[in-house]
């Protein structure tokens, strides 16, 4: 028997796109010779919906969606659709689930077991959870049906699972021999080793074949890197879909070798490929055609050129110089250079002017104060103001440049260069900023990054021979202790114990706290890491945390 893994990227709310992309996928699976079709989670809705799962006309267009799918395959292959479906019964209004479609109506509905509520996940808000018993016969094959989190807690495999039901183990009990998995599994750098293991290990375990279909694309800071799979009974990947990619992947019971598709899960490779397509939908979907952004000269800007020029093609990227009287002419060069090496236009507006008006008007308020860092915001500010102009004017999307390290910490300015619609490179931190810099003029053999950013120290250019490293730790260092607090979740004390200097340990995080009001009010961004400033980042404003380490 033969069965067809639909990797789609699917837009949330389009019901009537996502039902044509299903068709059309189902429709070359059924030529191809599959009788059964699966798609990923929720696909009739696009994955997450989030609280459209609150407005009973959008369930109700789920329901109807689903039955026009099923009319118009006209029985030519069963379909197992993931969508949203009301609960009668007590408990929350809906459950997570899979309808399967034949003969021109909903036949059977699979129900999802585990409910994650962590990171970016919610759905226990929403969803009530099954006892996950669901066998779906077909074609003389008992398979188990399973949604996303459903797999992903097998004793054996992780130390603590996080849940007390394994529901492949009960749906072995119950006499499966082969289980599906419709996923929305959220991209994460290096996660795909991690559940190429998991799946191959549970296979296995249970010595029957395990079939995996993720969804494809970005929707909103989420991005899904497809890598469809199909296990043998031994554990062995059989099939592989594209990453990154919209792909149709046979995979068979008896399961043979079919096609498995090369991957590079290099972090340079990976967080490019996300970022490229987390720009392209993040633009697409919202209904923008072409990009803008700040051309600083600095790396940060110019990795942010070079992923929008791919994510919407150089034709549709507008990069702005916006130099001060404290630019350098070096930084002038090095962004018309990487703008022509790119194939972009460029727009150049001096400020000088700006600031010699704002001096002007504040004067006098400002009489009995020194300079300082207000009025390095304010040039930051005026450029955002700029920027922010050209993108109504344009009705183009301006693309934010700041980095991780920078957010993290509040090295950037509200307002200022925090404006725009699309924080691309948010969730990457400054030295990966380097290594995919790197990396991306290898791939593309030549220099399209000019050397000379590379080589100069980094810096926001706000005053005279300003560089970060005025008021930050190397990138370097700084990089390893974000990573143990953000994502490790370590304590002062535990930065303490890995050898780190208390002064740079209390600085960095205070400064981390002490920033959290201006993540509260940063455009979106794309999350590649496995703690990102995003929907998964839950950190009060307004808290009096104590010290650790007592200050001197």
């Amino acid at each position: 028997m033969k069965i067809a893994l639909l990797q789609l990227n699917l837009t949330i709310g389009d019901f009537e796109g996502n039902l044509k992309k299903i068709l059309m996928s189902a429709e070359k699976a059924a030529a191809a010779g599959a009788q059964l079709a699966v798609t990923s989670e929720l696909a009739i809705t696009g994955y997450p919906p989030r609280d459209y799962l609150l407005d009973q006309y959008f369930i109700k267009r789920t329901l109807g969606s689903a039955q026009e799918l099923a009319e118009r395959l006209q029985g030519k292959i069963q379909v197992l659709a993931g969508l949203p479906i009301e609960n009668s019964g007590e408990g929350r209004p809906l459950f997570n689930a899979a309808a399967l479609l034949q003969n021109r109506g909903i036949v059977k509905i699979f129900k999802k077991s585990l409910l994650p509520t962590y990171d970016v996940f919610d759905e226990d808000r929403y969803f009530e959870p099954s006892p996950g018993d669901d066998i779906l016969e077909i074609g003389g094959e008992k398979i188990g049906i399973t949604i996303c989190e459903d797999i992903w807690n097998d004793k054996d495999f992780w130390k603590r699972p996080r849940y007390h039901l394994d529901p492949v183990a009960h749906l072995v009990e119950k006499g499966a021999k082969a289980v599906l998995n419709l996923s929305a599994s959220p991209f994460t750098v290096g996660k795909q080793k991690i559940r190429e293991s998991m799946i191959s290990q549970l296979s296995a375990k249970h010595k029957m074949p395990i079939f995996y279909v993720n969804q494809v694309g970005g929707n909103d800071d989420l991005i899904f890197d497809g890598r469809s799979m199909g296990f043998d009974s031994s554990g062995k990947l059989m099939a592989r879909g594209k990453g990154f990619e919209e792909d149709l992947i046979i995979v068979e019971i008896p399961v043979r070798l079919g096609i498995v598709s090369e991957d590079d899960s290099t972090p340079e490779a990976e967080i490019w490929k996300a970022l490229v397509i987390g720009t392209h939908d993040y633009v697409k979907k919202c209904g923008f055609s072409t990009v803008l952004l700040g051309l600083s000269g600095g790396i940060d800007s110019s990795l942010t050129a070079c992923i929008g020029a791919e994510a919407v093609g150089s034709e549709n990227v507008l990069g702005v110089l916006m130099p001060s009287p404290y630019s350098s002419r070096g930084s002038i060069e090095d962004s018309l250079k990487l703008a022509h090496n790119l194939g972009i236009k460029t727009l150049t507006i001096p400020i000088e002017e700006a600031m010699k008006s704002y001096e002007k008007i504040l004067r006098e308020p400002f009489a009995n104060y020194a300079a300082d860092v207000t009025e390095e915001n304010i040039q930051a500010r005026i450029r955002g103001n700029l920027l922010m102009a050209l993108s109504n004017k344009f009705h183009s999307m301006l693309l934010t440049t700041g980095n991780k390290s920078e957010l993290a910490v509040g090295y950037c300015t509200l307002y200022g260069d925090m404006s725009g619609g699309l924080a691309v490179i948010s969730d990457v931190p400054k030295t990966t900023i380097y290594a995919i810099s790197h990396w991306y003029n290898a791939w593309k053999n030549k220099e399209v990054i000019p050397e000379s950013i590379f080589e100069k120290p980094p810096s926001a250019e706000l005053r005279p021979n300003q560089t970060d490293q005025d008021t930050l730790p190397p990138y370097d260092l700084l990089d390893e202790i974000l990573k143990n607090v953000i994502e490790l979740h370590a304590s002062e004390e535990d930065l303490l114990h890995k050898g780190y200097s208390s002064d740079i340990v209390r600085k960095v995080t205070s400064m981390i706290k002490q920033a959290e009001f201006k993540r509260k009010q940063a455009a979106p961004g794309l999350k590649v890491t496995d703690r990102a400033f995003g929907s998964g980042w839950r950190m009060p404003v307004a808290a009096k945390i104590q010290q650790a380490i007592p200050l001197i």
